[in-house]
């Protein structure tokens, strides 16, 4: 039996794997909570249902959710030339402003104007101020009003690459949270995605306990990792927030003997973000950027269990949850998932993984 490379010594090759395609989730499940649950927490994998999750914790753990909001950020419009453009909005900025993903037959220059039309009908123009930075493949642009406001009402849900469907109403329900609360995020924190309300009161009633975070997931998520050494590829930026009530609860939790509980790598990012720019041994409420890049090797500081879904082949998410649960454990879970043909993705099955 091969070692495992050092920290700092995996390749690519060390996070791919060969997924059938039909195991690519396309829609979601009939029920949110009714989805299935491999818990990864043993030595051996046990195949469970969702809602079976207040029997796999305790009295007095903490759940940390990502309240996020996903906004209708993607686009369609043309150039004045009449060329088709699609905009992905990245980032919503004071005075109107967004930094936004562009694809166009040829990039629009500084100055023009980028028309947007609804699905149902009108529209808006939007001017091209530039590129976001020097080197930045991002876009700033200009909306005449509220951006979060426009994109409600002209834009459309931003479903994932590997989705094939166009967006629909059972999309604009089904890819948020029953919970989320903050607009900002163009992906979904989908382990999120499979907590219902009568859930959220079995986990209530076994004493489980809540707090939130936010985190805007960025499009990055799905951005490629490109480099072979993974120590080389550089992460996206994406905002984050934990509140000092958040702080509060998870030092509430440490002191009942309950264990912190993410719900999805975009939860585990923030609260391993905010503890990497406190004291050592602390954790204090942060707002701001984190490009955080967690791989094996990475010491974790807050998070005990993990609860997340199946991440794509070479993925900085199979790296994070490699990290988090044991490269060698995740590969025996991945293979058996695919065996007993869970559905992956965005809108697949989930995983309950415990910090190795």
């Amino acid at each position: 039996m091969t070692s495992a490379p050092a920290p700092g010594e995996y390749t690519l090759a060390d996070f791919d794997f060969e997924l059938p395609p039909e195991l690519i989730a396309q829609h979601p499940a009939a029920e949110r909570s009714c989805s299935r649950l491999l818990d990864g927490t043993g030595t051996l994998p046990a195949d469970r249902v969702f809602r079976e999750l207040p029997a796999l914790l305790q009295p007095g753990d903490l759940l940390v959710f990502n309240d996020t909001r996903v906004i209708k950020a993607r686009l369609l419009g043309e150039k004045p030339t009449g060329g088709a453009v699609e905009a992905l909005v990245e980032r919503v900025l004071p005075n109107d402003e967004v930094h936004a993903h562009l694809r166009a037959s040829k990039s629009p220059k500084p100055g023009s104007i980028v028309r947007f039309a609804g699905p149902s009908g009108g529209g808006f123009d939007a001017q091209v101020l530039g590129r976001a930075g020097p080197d930045d493949a991002l876009f700033h642009l200009r909306f005449p009003g509220s951006p979060l406001e426009l994109l409600q009402q002209h834009g459309h849900v931003p479903l994932p690459p590997y989705i094939e469907h166009d967006d629909n109403a059972d999309d604009e329900s089904r890819y948020q949270t029953v919970f989320a609360a903050r607009p900002g995020a163009v992906a979904a924190p989908t382990a999120a995605l499979h907590f219902d309300e009568p859930l959220l009161a079995a986990l209530a009633a076994r004493g489980v306990q809540r707090a939130a975070v936010t985190l805007h997931v960025g499009a990055g998520t799905f951005q490629p990792v490109r480099a072979e050494r993974i120590a080389e590829h550089r992460m996206h930026s994406e905002w984050f927030e934990v509140s000092a009530e958040t702080v509060a609860a998870i030092a509430a939790a440490r002191a009942r003997g309950g264990r912190i509980v993410a719900v999805g790598t975009t939860t585990l990012r923030a609260l391993e973000s905010a503890a990497r720019a406190a004291a050592p041994g602390a954790l204090a409420p942060y707002s701001g950027d984190t490009d955080i890049f967690i791989t094996p090797g990475f010491p974790f500081r807050v998070v005990d269990r993990l609860i997340t879904n199946f991440h794509l082949p070479k993925s900085t998410l199979m790296m994070l949850v490699s990290a988090f649960a044991g490269h060698a454990h995740i590969r025996a879970l991945y293979r058996h998932a695919i065996e007993s043909r869970y559905r992956f993705f965005s809108y697949g099955d989930s995983m309950l993984l415990e910090r190795r």
